[in-house]
């Protein structure tokens, strides 16, 4: 494992923050340092370029952490406080202390982690009821959902080709680590066919206005039941990847169901959102985009193996974890 770098390793430190907690808590993903803080969340970028995404500058990271602010007040408004800046003062860095930014943070206050509905699905705390309540928030969500010529165009078959297409190329490498070789080429295969049967469904998708700018990243680790939904961590790195069918959304939580061996609660997501919607057309596209999410699921797991940052131990976690995604992608072929 790689040693954190030193702004980091300052930023464990009580008095580096306004409220002084007393218990700091380090948490990463591939691409962000989130320290819990008691009742608010910082997150950091990490200055890295993974291709899909570019944060290597401080005015880049700044830029997103906007982003990622003004986005995710739309699903989760009460939770995103303020972008901070974090500063140099006497020595010792302050977060939203005076002076020149070094670094920025996306304040949050802490959502309720046992209201977590990746918590409580294994405990078999989510009811038919709460699944409806969030397909009814999703559907109020995409009609209010900004569409424009520029977004409709993310719907288009050299964009959706462009996607699949992406992904293939950036998990060949893990071909005999988290996908078998069989698995990869059948999925590969079915993928490729769909979209070739399919040409006039997308453009029919995409002159329709099912095109939108959606939450891009919505599994189950993304819902909080407080006291109203809380759907949070949306993607502001890339549009790309937010603008898509609502189809496709709905297939991403419906799919992460599925993964909790939850069917009947992913069967009751989609139906109550084709009610309420009446797009009735999803239908057609939901295993399409279901294998579709799961195999980005194992794709980004897999990128996990790769970070320097993260112990040894947690990767043996994380290729389980991938395993299955594209095990789960394939049995939607």
């Amino acid at each position: 494992m790689s040693v954190l770098p030193s702004t980091i390793g300052a930023l464990l430190k009580s008095q580096a923050y306004p409220h002084e907690p007393q218990k700091i808590e380090l948490v990463q993903t591939q691409m962000s340092f989130i320290f819990l803080t008691g009742e608010y969340v910082y997150k950091i970028k990490k200055a890295v370029n993974l291709g899909y995404l570019d944060y290597t500058t401080l005015e880049k990271r700044r830029f997103f952490c906007h982003q990622e602010l003004e986005l995710n007040r739309r699903l989760c408004p009460d939770a995103y406080l303020a972008v901070v800046s974090i500063v140099e003062e006497k020595g010792e860095l302050r977060i939203e202390g005076q002076g020149k930014a070094i670094e920025y943070a996306v304040k949050m206050e802490k959502l309720p982690q046992d209201r977590m509905m990746d918590v409580l699905l294994p405990r078999g705390q989510v009811t038919l009821e709460m699944v409806a309540r969030v397909a009814e928030k999703l559907v109020g969500f995409h009609q209010k959902a900004e569409t424009n010529q520029k977004i409709a165009a993310f719907g288009r078959l050299d964009v959706i080709r462009q996607n699949t297409d992406e992904n293939f190329a950036q998990t060949e490498k893990y071909i005999g680590t988290s996908i078998t070789a069989e698995e990869y080429q059948h999925i590969k295969d079915y993928t490729d066919n769909f979209i070739d049967i399919n040409t006039s469904l997308f453009d029919k998708r995409v002159r329709e206005g099912k095109i939108r700018d959606c939450h891009g990243d919505l599994h189950a680790a993304h819902v909080c039941f407080t006291d109203d939904i809380c759907i949070y961590d949306c993607i502001e790195f890339n549009d790309r990847f937010r603008y898509s069918d609502v189809a496709s959304e709905v297939a991403f939580l419906a799919m992460d169901l599925d993964r909790y061996q939850q069917a009947g609660l992913s069967r009751h997501l989609v139906s109550t959102y084709v009610e309420l919607s009446h797009d009735e057309e999803l239908l057609k596209l939901l295993d399409f985009y279901k294998c579709y999410r799961a195999y980005v699921r194992g794709k980004v797991e897999s990128f996990k193996l790769d970070d320097p940052y993260i112990p040894e131990e947690e990767k043996a976690k994380i290729l389980t974890t991938a395993q299955s995604y594209f095990e789960l992608a394939e049995s939607y072929v």
